[in-house]
């Protein structure tokens, strides 16, 4: 069942099971897809959805963090509830490690060395990590065996 499908379904059983949160989320989902679909003009690949869930799940940790500092406990637990719903969408996230060892595979073929490479090895490395690698991450991992 693809990721489209799946989000459908559970939309479906939020609604019978009346959950509020679980539906509203998912719809919030389904919509950024749509979205996107729209802009794009095509149909989206299961990981490009995947990286707008996985944008989805960054917005809301950065609002939880907002929302911490202004003491807005309600919107904390409700956000912190949709990260939840959201990150069981996602693949399991590699950990630095895993993505050293991708990134040392990708500078090895692509030949790479020195800090001007950084464009060519983040281009193909974020490809190959689609939806299961934080950019951020990533960027620090391969900065520093360039620059190390």
């Amino acid at each position: 069942m693809g990721l489209l499908e799946q989000l459908n379904e559970d939309l479906k059983g939020a609604m019978r099971a009346q959950d509020q949160v679980r539906k509203d989320t998912i719809r919030m989902v389904k919509t950024a897809i749509r979205n996107a679909e729209v802009e794009r003009g095509r149909a989206l690949e299961e990981g490009e959805i995947l990286e707008i869930i996985a944008k989805q799940v960054k917005l809301r940790r950065e609002a939880l963090a907002d929302f911490g500092r202004a003491g807005r406990h309600d919107l904390v637990h409700q956000y912190e509830t949709e990260v939840a719903i959201l990150e069981g969408y996602l693949p399991r996230q590699m950990s630095r490690e895993e993505v050293a060892q991708a990134a040392r595979e990708v500078i090895a073929e692509l030949g790479a060395q020195g800090p001007k490479a950084m464009g060519p090895v983040m281009r193909e490395l974020m490809q190959r990590l689609r939806g299961r690698a934080d950019g951020k991450l990533v960027n620090e991992v391969v900065k520093e065996l360039l620059t190390g």
